[in-house]
């Protein structure tokens, strides 16, 4: 498409603020780590005239505290779903109301009035999956389809697992295994939980962000982790299997977001419109290998996300898959002091 002088002017005024195609300037995000196209970034630079620099965090608890902190400089962040809601009543977030963006047409209607955002007056989808279990298959034959994997782990297995940083996924993972309910607040299920956590831990080797090399190397054997990332590490290494945790696993959405207190305001709304357009939202998947809810974007996706076996759900799992919400603030304050006994 070429964005010259009346539709960039048209899309200007959309965005509410005037001027030419060529903005020029900064943008400062900061997003989850290894999670950013590359080349996204370099065809935003070249057709804005922005220089963009992207700063990662790797769990939704570090970039709240750090924006919280301020004095951050960051003008977008992409929290989860679960998290949304926390930001928007902070106050920490721009209303940019991205609703009214001309590309957001394109956002796939399932993802227009979500609970986290009605209507998307903030957010707009970044991407979307599930956490679940990479095994190595040379290591561990066994069954992967169970959360047992990191909380009950086989021999072949202790000591080489990582499990991802995040808080409510892990939870969610062990009340699931347990036979409980998301949110819940039941203080018998929630000491095991917490037991069966503080039992497992010594077992895993790591709680980091390194998947996609070190899973495919073999300094891990099994992770509990997002989906694309180990499709990113079975591109690697065939022998890299991936598990649907049949007590229960988390999907989650991640959205972009303008902070409240962003210095580039402008530029960053120009970049939410500019990744609604379904070939640059394609750009976002290539890279991380997850869905990212806008339509038409399919058709520029590689031919191997398809029918991928960490994207496309098993039918017997699908009833497994739960929405992470945001859970009441006196259940939050329980799986955070869980969380903290947990990283001791």
């Amino acid at each position: 498409m070429n964005w010259k002088m009346t539709v960039a002017s048209a899309a200007f005024a959309i965005l509410g603020f005037a001027g030419s195609a060529a903005a020029e300037g900064a943008l400062n995000i900061y997003n989850w780590g290894d999670y950013t196209s590359p080349e996204l970034i370099k065809k935003f630079e070249a057709k804005y005239n922005v220089k963009v620099t992207v700063t990662d965090y790797d769990s939704n608890d570090t970039a709240l505290a750090k924006v919280r902190a301020g004095g951050h400089g960051f003008d977008i962040v992409v929290p989860s779903a679960n998290y949304v809601p926390i930001w928007v009543k902070e106050g920490l977030l721009l209303e940019a109301r991205p609703d009214q963006m001309e590309n957001f047409k394109n956002v796939d209607p399932r993802w227009v009035d979500v609970a986290w955002d009605k209507g998307r007056h903030y957010t707009i989808p970044w991407q979307w999956g599930l956490s679940g279990v990479g095994v190595n298959k040379k290591v561990y034959g066994g069954d992967i389809n169970t959360s047992a994997i990191f909380l009950d782990p086989p021999k072949e297995l202790v000591g080489k697992i990582n499990v991802e940083p995040e808080m409510n996924d892990v939870l969610f993972a062990a009340i699931k295994y347990f036979g409980g309910d998301w949110c819940t607040a039941d203080k018998d299920l929630l000491k095991k939980v917490r037991d069966k956590l503080v039992e497992a831990k010594p077992k895993w080797l790591a709680m980091d962000y390194s998947v996609t090399e070190k899973l495919p190397s073999g300094d891990y054997a099994a992770v509990y982790y997002w989906n694309g990332a180990v499709m990113r590490a079975r591109l690697k290494n065939s022998d890299i299997a991936f598990g649907y945790p049949k007590e229960g696993f988390p999907f989650f959405m991640d959205s972009v977001a303008i902070l409240k207190d962003a210095k580039n305001v402008e530029n960053a709304k120009l970049f939410m419109n500019f990744i609604m357009e379904p070939e640059n939202a394609a750009l976002i998947s290539a890279f991380a290998k997850y869905a990212n809810g806008i339509k038409g974007s399919e058709k520029f996706m590689p031919e191997n996300m398809k029918d991928a076996p960490e994207l496309v759900v098993p039918a017997q799992f699908e009833k497994a898959g739960e929405f992470l919400t945001a859970c009441p603030p006196e259940v939050s304050q329980l799986y955070a002091r869980i969380w903290t006994e947990v990283n001791r």
